[in-house]
C-alpha cells in the first residue's frame, strides 16, 4: 500500500505513528460499515491517545495475555470497542483480521461491546457506562493491596498500571462519581485515566447536559488532572510520563478530540458516534487521511512490523519478571509459598471443618451473626479473603477482626472501608476479582442490592467468584420500615443467571453458605441474612444445604410438604408440629439455594419433592414470584406481595399473615377430602 506523502485535507503529518494511528482508525470504519452497525466516532477521535498509550507505555505480553504483572487496560466507553480490536490485532494478540471483518457477528470474538473471557486481551465486560473505570479501580486497589503485602527491596514483584479510556458517558453516570472518590481517598497512583473529552454525547453536544467543570471535579476527588490536545501524540505522551513519574494519586488526562476524527462530514457531530459512516464517507475518509488504499481492512506492513514489536517487548519483559520471582522464591520462600496460596485463591480441603458448627439451640443467633464467624473463621486461612462494607460493617458482621483498616497510608489490615457507596463498592470487588489473587466480599442491607445490580449481573456475565453479604433480609428488620424491607429484592436476584443466591436457615446453614461461596469459582454468590435471631438447628443440616434443598423433618408416608428458606424454615417446622397434632403427616423441605438445588440430579430432587406429592405450601418472607416451580399448579405460597410496614418484627409477621397457623390451615385445606 502507498502512502500519500503530500499534506492531506487535514494537513496530517506523515510520520509512523501517525501512519499506526490512522491504521485504527480504518480499522474501526471498516468493521463497523461491514457489520452496518457500531461506534465509529470514538475509535477515530482516541486513535492517536491509544495508539501513544499502547505502543510507548502499556506492559503487556500478546503471547501471554494472563500474564500476573502485565498493565491493566480497560475501555469503559466499550461502544467503541473497534478500538480495543484494533489495538488486541495490531500488537499481536490472538485476533484475526478475519474477526475484525465479523464485527458485531454472532459467534465471532468481536462482539459489539467487549466480553472479558470472550476475547484474548479483554481485562473486563464494559459497555454499561460507568462500570470500566469503576471496575479499574478495583483493579488498581488489588495492584497497590498485592505489592504492599509482598513487594520487598530489590523485588518489585508486584509493579504495573491500571489505564482506562473513558468518555464523557462514563464521567456523568454517578458510580463514576463513587469510584473516583473511593480511588482518590486512597491514593491509587497506578491508576490513569485518559478521558475522551470530545463534547458529543449521542443527543448532541454535551453542552445540552453535561456542563460542569470535570476536572475541578476530579481535583477534588483527590486526583491529579491534567489537559492535553489528544490528537497531539508528543502531547499525550508527556502527560503519561508525567502521571507516572509523579504518582502518588490517580490521574485524569482530558484529552481534547474530535469525535469521528478524519471524517470530512460527520466529525465533530453526533451522526458518528453510533452508526456507519456510509460508503461514501468512508471513502472522503481515507483521502482526508492521506489513506490510498481503498480495500477494506488492509493493513500496511510498516504498522504490523512497529506494532508488533508488543509481542518480543512483552516476552522478554515476562522471561525478566519471570527470573525475578524465581530469585524472589530463593531469598523469600516463606512470602512465596504465600504468593502462591494468594494468587492460585486457595482454600483449605479441610475448610468445612474450619467453620464453625453451631449446637442446636432454640433462642439461636441471627445469621448475620453466623456470618461473621464464618467470616473470622475462614480469614486465616484463606489468604485472598479481603473486602468490606458500605458503612455497615457493625451490622453485616464484614470485619475480620483484629485486622487493621486498609487507609491510604496503612496497606497491612484486611478491612476495606468503602463509605455508603454501593454502587461503587459493586464494581470495585469486580475488578478486584478480575486482577487475580483476591476472592472479594462485599456487605449492605438487602434493600440496598439496587445500587449494585449492574456490578452483580457484570459478576455474573463473567463468572467471577464475588461474594455479597446482604442482611437485613426481610420485614424481619422491623421498625425501620418498608423503605428499608426488602420485598422484591431476593426474587429479582434469584432472576439472575449464574448468581447463587443463598438464604440460609440457620447459623449451621450459614457455614454452609460460607463454604459454597469460598469454593466456587465460576460465578457470584449472595448472602441472604437476618437480623433477628432465629433458632439453631442441629448441625447436620449443613450437608443438605451443601445440595441446595434438602428434608429438614420427615414424616411417615407425608400426605404434604411444606418449603420454605431462610427464618420462615423454622415457621414451616412449627407448622408441621402443628400439623402433626392435627393428625396430618408433613415434610418441611428447606432450600436455601434455588440454584444450586436445580443443579442436583433429578433423582435427588425427586427424592426430597416427590412428584406425586402434590399437596405443596411454600412460606418465605417475601414476594410470592418465583415459588411456583416448587409447588406447582396445586399447591400455594404465603409470601408478601406489597410493601411492609413499621413496626416490631413479631407484630409485622403476625400482621402479615406469615405464622405457622397460616401454613398449618393451608396445607389442611389442600389435604382436605
Amino acid at each position: 500500500m502507498t502512502i500519500i506523502d503530500t499534506p492531506g485535507p487535514l494537513n496530517v503529518p506523515r510520520t509512523a505513528d501517525r501512519l499506526c494511528a490512522n491504521a485504527i482508525r480504518v480499522l474501526a470504519m471498516d468493521g463497523v460499515q461491514q457489520a452496518n452497525s457500531g461506534h465509529p466516532g470514538m475509535p477515530m477521535g482516541m486513535a492517536d491517545a491509544a495508539y501513544v498509550l499502547w505502543s510507548r507505555f502499556l506492559k503487556h505480553n500478546p503471547s501471554d495475555p494472563t500474564w500476573s504483572n502485565r498493565d491493566r487496560f480497560v475501555l469503559s466507553a466499550g461502544h467503541g470497542s473497534m478500538l480495543l480490536y484494533a489495538l488486541l490485532h495490531l500488537t499481536g494478540y490472538d485476533l484475526s483480521l478475519d474477526e475484525l471483518r465479523n464485527f458485531r457477528q454472532l459467534g465471532s470474538r468481536t462482539p459489539g461491546h467487549p466480553e472479558y473471557g470472550h476475547t484474548p486481551g479483554v481485562e473486563t465486560t464494559t459497555g454499561p457506562l460507568g462500570q470500566g473505570i469503576a471496575t479499574a479501580v478495583g483493579m488498581a486497589l488489588a495492584e497497590r493491596y498485592l505489592a504492599e503485602q509482598f513487594n520487598r527491596p530489590d523485588f518489585k514483584l508486584v509493579d504495573h498500571y491500571t489505564y482506562v479510556i473513558a468518555g464523557d458517558g462514563d464521567l456523568m453516570e454517578g458510580l463514576s462519581h463513587e469510584a473516583a472518590g473511593i480511588a482518590g481517598h486512597l491514593k491509587l497512583g497506578k491508576l490513569i485515566v485518559l478521558y475522551d473529552d470530545n463534547h458529543i454525547s449521542i443527543d448532541g453536544s454535551t453542552d445540552l447536559s453535561f456542563t460542569e467543570n470535570t476536572l475541578q471535579r476530579f481535583l477534588a476527588y483527590g486526583w491529579r488532572i491534567q489537559a492535553v490536545d489528544g490528537h497531539n501524540q508528543a502531547e499525550v505522551a508527556e502527560a503519561i510520563e508525567q502521571a507516572r513519574r509523579e504518582g502518588g494519586s490517580p490521574t485524569l488526562i482530558a484529552c481534547r478530540t474530535t469525535i469521528g476524527y478524519g471524517s470530512p462530514n460527520k466529525a465533530g457531530t453526533s451522526k458518528v458516534h453510533g452508526e456507519p459512516l456510509g460508503a461514501d464517507e468512508v471513502r472522503l475518509s481515507r483521502q482526508a487521511l492521506g489513506w490510498a488504499d481503498e480495500t477494506p481492512f488492509a493493513v500496511p506492513d510498516e504498522v504490523y512490523t512497529i506494532m508488533r514489536r508488543s509481542v518480543q517487548v512483552g516476552q522478554e519483559d515476562q522471561r525478566a519478571w519471570d527470573d525475578l520471582l524465581a530469585r524472589y522464591r530463593e531469598a523469600h520462600p516463606d512470602l512465596a509459598e504465600r504468593w502462591d496460596a494468594t494468587l492460585e485463591r486457595r482454600v483449605p480441603a479441610n475448610l468445612a471443618e474450619l467453620l464453625p458448627s453451631f449446637a442446636a439451640d432454640p433462642k439461636g443467633m441471627a445469621t448475620r451473626a453466623a456470618s461473621g464467624h464464618a467470616l473470622n473463621a475462614a480469614a486465616p486461612h484463606v489468604l485472598s479473603l479481603l473486602g468490606g462494607s458500605a458503612d455497615l460493617h457493625g451490622s453485616n458482621n464484614t470485619l475480620i477482626k483484629g485486622a487493621a483498616p486498609i487507609q491510604p497510608d496503612a496497606w497491612g489490615g484486611r478491612n476495606l472501608y468503602f463509605g455508603v457507596r454501593e454502587n461503587g463498592m459493586g464494581s470495585v470487588l469486580n475488578g478486584m476479582a478480575l486482577h487475580g489473587g483476591f476472592i472479594p466480599y462485599g456487605g449492605t442491607f438487602l434493600v440496598f442490592s439496587d445500587y449494585m445490580r449492574p456490578a452483580i449481573r457484570l459478576a455474573a456475565l463473567m463468572g467471577q467468584q464475588v461474594i455479597y453479604v446482604f442482611t437485613h433480609d426481610s420485614i424481619g428488620l422491623g421498625e425501620d420500615g418498608p423503605t428499608h424491607q426488602p420485598i422484591e429484592h431476593v426474587a429479582t436476584l434469584r432472576a439472575m443467571p449464574n448468581l447463587y443466591v443463598v438464604r440460609p436457615a440457620d447459623a449451621n446453614e450459614t457455614s454452609a453458605a460460607w463454604q459454597l461461596a469460598l469454593t466456587r469459582r465460576d460465578g457470584p454468590t449472595a448472602l441472604i441474612l437476618t437480623r433477628q435471631a432465629v433458632p439453631t438447628l442441629d448441625p447436620a443440616v449443613r450437608a443438605g444445604a451443601a445440595r441446595g434443598g434438602y428434608v429438614l423433618r420427615d414424616a411417615d408416608s407425608p400426605q404434604a410438604v411444606v418449603i420454605a428458606s431462610g427464618s420462615e424454615v423454622t415457621i414451616a417446622l412449627e407448622a408441621a408440629e402443628l400439623l402433626a397434632q392435627r393428625g396430618v403427616a408433613a415434610r418441611v423441605v428447606s432450600i436455601p439455594c434455588w440454584e444450586l438445588f436445580a443443579q442436583q440430579d433429578q433423582a435427588y430432587r425427586d427424592s426430597v419433592l416427590p412428584p406425586a406429592l402434590k399437596a405443596r405450601v411454600a412460606v418465605e418472607a417475601a414476594t410470592s414470584f418465583g415459588w411456583e416451580r416448587f409447588v406447582g399448579a396445586e399447591g400455594r405460597v404465603i409470601g408478601i406481595d406489597s410493601f411492609g410496614a413499621s413496626g416490631p418484627y413479631k407484630e409485622l409477621y403476625h400482621h402479615f399473615g406469615l405464622t405457622a397457623e397460616r401454613v398449618a390451615d393451608a396445607v389442611g385445606e389442600l389435604v382436605a377430602p
